[in-house]
């Protein structure tokens, strides 16, 4: 499948007007973070980031973003959300008994850990976990559908969209400060944001988004024509 930003590197705007001296602070410690274990043992590190390969399938295209890390790094910090279904425990209790639990689950299916099993056999085990089906007692009494909804998808689907590299993908320029945003009208662009490549008109799009990392001068705004 053809990108829709085409060539767009949302990391171009690094040292631009785009972003100021916190946003570069927290996108730089997001990029540095190792992707390995550090919190999650490496088996349930493992497990994690099986899980996160079917959750969030990611494109050939541009380098892989370590999802199962970045989760890694909101367990170390000990992050919540302020709030948990009934019957959930905090959640590093959660993800660690989860993970645990799955792994269990693939086992007693198939005789091999949750990480070995095939996609598709990794996708049954999921679709059983969405649904609330799975009912081994390894879960210890935590809700397993209320799991998939508030860790499995929170969790993995927050960390994968919060790196750059998933900024580029979808044309996301980042937080928008201090430069904010111009051109407030339906369908209207700003010079600095990225091009969606539309048929017929792949090329410009291209063209588009190398310069668009260097940013244009904020006096030159409304010399550019919205699309």
């Amino acid at each position: 499948m053809p990108e829709r930003y085409p060539l767009y590197d949302v990391l171009a705007k690094f040292d631009s007007p785009s972003w100021n001296d916190k946003t570069r602070e927290v996108v730089a410690k997001r990029l540095a973070i190792p992707n390995h274990a550090r919190y999650l043992s490496e088996e349930e590190f493992a497990t994690l980031a099986a899980l996160a390969e079917r959750i969030t399938p990611q494109p050939t295209s541009r380098p892989p973003i370590p999802v199962a890390a970045l989760v890694d790094e909101k367990l170390l910090e000990d992050k919540g959300d302020g709030f948990r279904g009934a019957g959930m425990p905090r959640v590093r209790e959660a993800w660690k008994r989860g993970l645990g639990a799955l792994d269990v689950e693939a086992r007693a299916s198939h005789g091999r850990a949750f990480h070995e099993l095939a996609p598709h056999e990794r996708d049954v085990l999921i679709r059983r976990m969405q649904s609330g089906e799975l009912a081994s007692s390894a879960w210890g009494g935590m809700p397993v559908k209320t799991f998939f909804q508030e860790r499995v998808l929170n969790d993995i689907c927050s960390a994968y969209y919060s790196h750059p590299t998933a900024w580029s993908e979808i044309g996301f320029g980042g937080p928008a400060a201090p430069r904010g945003y111009v051109r407030m009208g339906y369908d209207g662009m700003d010079p600095w944001d990225a091009a969606e490549a539309r048929a017929g008109d792949e090329e410009q799009a291209r063209r588009h988004n190398l310069k668009v990392g260097h940013d244009l001068d904020p006096r030159h705004v409304f010399s550019v024509r919205a699309r």
